[in-house]
């Protein structure tokens, strides 16, 4: 949400996600800059220079159903088709959440 937000905003304090399943910060640093947003990696988190249109991207969610979750999500408000690889990997923690989100439009 942080993309659409005008200004910037700075994630710090969660050095934690760059050691739990994968390097959740670096992750969403690529992904992100991957569908055009203006951000930039920190020690322990992100800042993010909202204000940019998102673009349709291919995501690689390293199988971790967050990123997939929240790449969803921002694929709804960008430009463009977003494809998720592993996407079905949401069905780890919310198997309806594809057939929710359909309910939703932007």
């Amino acid at each position: 949400m942080a993309c659409f937000a005008r200004g910037r905003t700075v994630i710090k304090d969660a050095a934690e996600l760059k050691v739990k399943e994968s390097n959740r910060i670096d992750v969403m640093v690529h992904n992100l800059s991957l569908m055009g947003a203006a951000v930039t990696v920190t020690e322990d988190g992100m800042i993010i220079e909202g204000g940019r249109p998102l673009k349709g991207a291919v995501i690689d969610s390293r199988l971790d159903h967050r990123i997939a979750m929240s790449f969803a999500i921002a694929g709804l408000a960008a430009e463009g088709e977003t494809k998720i690889l592993g996407a079905e990997c949401v069905n780890i923690s919310y198997p309806g959440f594809y057939t929710d989100l359909k309910g939703f439009s932007i």
